[in-house]
């Protein structure tokens, strides 16, 4: 299908775009799941000390890295901070020099950094994995952990759909189904990863979800879920329409209206959410 607005995407195995509409909806998705939290940016059980070095993986625009480096400092901690990704379309250009910014996948870091960080966060990396996919990336950040330090996975739930509160919302998600079924991604990333940490040798696994609601804002905080929602599947445009569309849209016009009426849906209902979940484990000793 012909595209009248084509994104800049980073790699074929990911679905989202790397631009400047995307760096701002990830940066409002940092606001949302963080407030989400409770405001907390790190909820492994850990202590960091002066020099430690901290992998951010999927690093994206570098918001989480930024807040955390800033609150460390405030109590006199200089943390040594590396951040990955596949693209550095949505890195910062400008940062503190205590963070580093480089273009690496999870499923190849490089072997120098085994046993090197003493603490790993990675969020919402869903839309870029399959199972074979995953089962790299534990293996990978298992190797470049400390022994004792702890792992950080933030994810969302996209196997039960808890945002199909109208007619247009639940022909969304049949097309979002359709679309992660063509890619291999794994939907229950709240079961799915507990389990395969264990069997790669975590210890301490703990899971904590939390469910928000996909409306325009939660007791006036400013924060436009629901818009940062319509985004998320509006950067999905371009594999749905290159895919063919399932069947259950056949142009881009059709896409767009969809959406569309799926934002109106969310905006006038209360029943709408979505759950992130955070995930810690910790490499044994």
């Amino acid at each position: 299908m012909e595209q009248t607005v084509k994104r800049e995407y980073a790699s074929l195995n990911y679905l989202l775009p790397a631009d400047s509409v995307e760096t701002e909806r990830l940066n409002l998705q940092h606001h949302i799941v963080t407030k989400a939290f409770g405001g907390q940016l790190v909820l492994a059980p850990i202590t960091f000390n002066s020099n430690d070095r901290v992998l951010e993986s999927g690093a994206g625009t570098g918001i989480w890295a930024q807040e955390f480096s800033a609150f460390h400092s405030r109590n006199n901690l200089r943390l040594d901070i590396e951040c990955i990704d596949i693209s550095d379309k949505q890195f910062p250009h400008e940062y503190p020099s205590n963070i580093h910014f480089s273009i690496r996948s999870v499923i190849d870091l490089p072997q120098e950094w085994q046993n090197s960080f003493s603490y790993i966060h990675q969020r919402l990396l869903i839309a870029a994995m399959n199972d074979s996919r995953w089962n790299v990336a534990i293996d990978q950040l298992y190797e470049v952990l400390k022994p004792g330090a702890w792992l950080e996975l933030v994810e969302v739930e996209a196997k039960v759909f808890d945002f199909q509160v109208g007619p247009n919302s639940k022909r969304l998600v049949s097309l979002i189904t359709s679309l992660h079924a063509s890619k291999g991604v794994v939907g229950d990333l709240g079961l799915y990863l507990p389990k395969l940490l264990a069997k790669k040798g975590f210890k301490d696994i703990h899971c904590e979800g939390r469910e928000i609601p996909i409306r325009e804002s939660v007791n006036n905080d400013g924060l436009n879920r629901s818009q940062q929602w319509y985004d998320l599947w509006m950067g999905m445009k371009t594999p749905v329409l290159t895919s063919g569309g399932f069947g259950i849209i056949s142009s881009e016009e059709e896409f767009d209206e969809l959406l569309e009426k799926c934002l109106k849906e969310w905006n006038e209902s209360d029943k709408a959410y979505t759950t992130y979940y955070t995930i810690v484990a910790r490499k044994p000793v």
